[in-house]
């Protein structure tokens, strides 16, 4: 029987960290799984990540040679596949290397129906499980323990959008448009009755003045004429002196 793998503490993980793109519809990004193979893994050994749908975790078993290894093709009917093919000694904790890793970022494996294991976009939001698997020329040597459910996005469909946001919204709109109203007719009549304050202080010195003009040219007030004084000039002298109470007008 051959020697079941050893089980190793990491548990796989989306990592913390905010990170750009970090789970979408058909990816998601994994820690490496640095260090974690270190004294288990020799030169020519290669590290596997195995992806299942989480209701079919349990029932995957490991593939006993590359041969077996389940392929991504075959996602929909087995429920899971192998991928991210990956020299050991990348996962070492002297290897420089990214520190992420991207599951499903591979779209030529479904475009051109590749036979080898490739990393294919995931075909449906999951939840998935995924787990590190060590294997060698002789079978698995070392696995990691299976990663906690990761759920993919969902794209919303136009049926699916409620149409009551819009509804509210144009209400809202409404509403502004209303006050910004009310608000431009208050300002016009703050505006009419500054203008009419200040019209008003101007125009008693206007009327003031016109006023004062016109008095100095209305004649009732100036008293009547005295009569002339003897020898103003009338011809002869004596008609002005004969009429002691009205004199006759000078000619």
């Amino acid at each position: 029987l051959p020697t079941p793998p050893a089980r190793l503490p990491y548990v796989p993980q989306v990592p913390p960290m905010a990170l750009l793109g970090k789970v979408t519809a058909t990816t998601f990004a994994l820690e490496r799984p640095l260090c974690v193979f270190d004294g288990h893994a020799d030169a020519s050994d290669a590290v596997w990540l195995a992806v299942a749908f989480a209701n079919a975790s349990a029932a995957f078993r490991n593939p006993q040679s590359r041969a077996d290894v389940p392929p991504y093709k075959q996602l929909p009917t087995a429920r899971s596949y192998m991928t991210l093919e990956t020299a050991a000694a990348a996962y070492s904790c002297s290897a420089p290397s990214p520190p992420v890793l991207r599951v499903g970022g591979d779209t030529a494996c479904r475009d051109q129906g590749r036979q080898d294991p490739c990393n294919g976009p995931l075909p449906s939001p999951g939840p998935y499980r995924v787990k590190f698997l060590l294997m060698g020329c002789r079978g698995p040597k070392a696995e990691t323990r299976w990663s906690e459910p990761i759920l993919l996005r969902t794209a919303l469909s136009p049926s699916a959008i409620d149409p009551g946001p819009a509804r509210r919204g144009s209400a809202v709109v409404v509403i502004a448009s209303i006050l910004a109203s009310l608000g431009a007719v208050l300002a016009t009549a703050v505006l009419g009755a500054l203008g009419a304050k200040v019209w008003g202080s101007l125009c008693p010195q206007r009327l003031g003045t016109g006023s004062f003009i016109r008095r100095s040219y209305r004649t009732h007030h100036i008293p009547p004429a005295l009569p002339p004084p003897p020898g103003c000039g009338c011809s002869p002298p004596g008609l002005c002196l004969s009429a002691p109470r009205a004199p006759a007008p000078c000619q």
